[in-house]
């Protein structure tokens, strides 16, 4: 069906009913809803209707003709009136990270007139997707994403997200060419660790540990870790992957120490990359009651800046832009759905390192 057959239709059932849903308008007209959308933003422009929340009203004494446009005061009047776009927004948490995205976000859609809802899947995958139900029930006009698990990393997630039938960006997540109709706004991990990787080189270190827990984080922490190594000639250092402690259970790290200890005395490691904040933490804790000093014996990077100045011995640690991620994110998606045509976007901003005592240096 043309455009233009589709609008008249909206206008028909306009004239009918005096207020359409753009759900029941997709299937009725056998397109997708972020068609339709579209549909209702273009005639929203013209004057010819009233834009609200999942779909459109009649503008009272609106032009009979789709062509005609309405007086110049008449237009500003409808534009003020009509809804703002809504954002469905789903991130996995609201203790530890997400609350500075979730701020960015926030600013950039106060700055832009949109509205954002919030859902929280506490990194379940049937959760995300129970959660997304429902923002598409209540009419979300696009989605700001951060699955539970990485779309690259997980067929059955890429296949999911794949499957949205409206405009969507990952948030610090990343969209593989399998995702062609995704846009992404996400923290360049690998280089944040790579950055950390050379400082700790510069300082004088030939070998630079990587302790970390396992999340959806770590790949991209592991690749920046073994390209510094590469790129600086450094003697390869050990990696310890450990698995993620359960809820409320002691900090996965802690039952591994002695592991490490082994390993630091044995092999002469001399400076460790620590992901994340409250794993390094209770790292330091640990290896300060067996008698190791931090930054003499051991200097440490730690990664995510969320508690990393509150230690005792304040971490140097690296800062993702959480805050600049959300607000791209929001940005990105607003520009989809005013030019669903443009070139599809995908964002990565580095972070930057904040040094502290636990390197030695300041």
């Amino acid at each position: 069906m043309l455009a233009e057959e589709r609008h008249g239709a909206i206008l028909q059932e306009l004239s009918r009913k005096g207020s359409v849903k753009v759900a029941d308008l997709a299937a009725r007209l056998g397109v997708s809803a972020v068609t339709i959308r579209h549909d209702v933003r273009e005639l929203a422009g013209r004057g010819l209707l009233v834009r609200v929340h999942g779909g459109a009203v009649s503008v009272p004494d609106a032009p009979a003709r789709e062509g005609a446009e309405p007086a110049a005061g008449e237009q500003d009047s409808e534009r003020a009136r009509r809804e703002p776009y809504v954002l469905g927004m789903l991130v996995p948490q609201i203790t530890y990270y997400f609350p500075a995205v979730i701020r960015g976000a926030q600013a950039a859609a106060r700055e832009l007139g949109v509205r954002i809802s919030l859902a929280v899947s506490r990194y379940d995958p049937e959760e995300d997707r129970r959660q997304v139900a429902q923002l598409l029930s209540s009419g979300v006009d696009g989605l700001l994403l951060t699955p539970s698990e990485n779309p690259t990393l997980s067929p059955v997630t890429e296949q999911w997200v794949n499957e949205l039938d409206l405009p969507v960006v990952l948030v610090e997540r990343k969209a593989g060419w399998s995702t062609p109709a995704v846009e992404q706004a996400a923290t360049d991990h690998a280089y944040g660790a790579y950055l950390a990787t050379c400082h700790l080189a510069r300082l004088g270190h030939e070998r630079v540990a990587l302790l970390a827990c396992e999340s959806r984080t770590t790949p991209w922490i592991r690749e920046g870790h073994e390209l510094a190594q590469r790129a600086l000639g450094l003697r390869e250092g050990p990696v310890r992957m450990f698995p993620r402690a359960a809820v409320g259970a002691p900090a996965g790290m802690d039952e591994h120490v002695d592991d490490f200890l082994d390993a630091f005395r044995a092999e002469g490691v001399r400076a460790a990359l620590v992901h994340n904040d409250m794993d390094a933490l209770s790292l330091v804790r640990q290896l300060r009651g067996r008698g190791v000093r931090i930054p003499e014996d051991l200097a440490i990077v730690t990664y995510d800046d969320e508690v990393a100045s509150l230690a005792d011995i304040p971490l140097t640690a690296v800062s993702p832009p959480k805050e600049e991620v959300g607000a791209a994110a929001v940005r990105m998606l607003v520009d989809r759905l005013d030019d669903p045509g443009r070139p599809l976007h995908g964002l990565l901003l580095r972070p930057s390192l904040r040094v502290r005592a636990s390197c030695g240096a300041t």
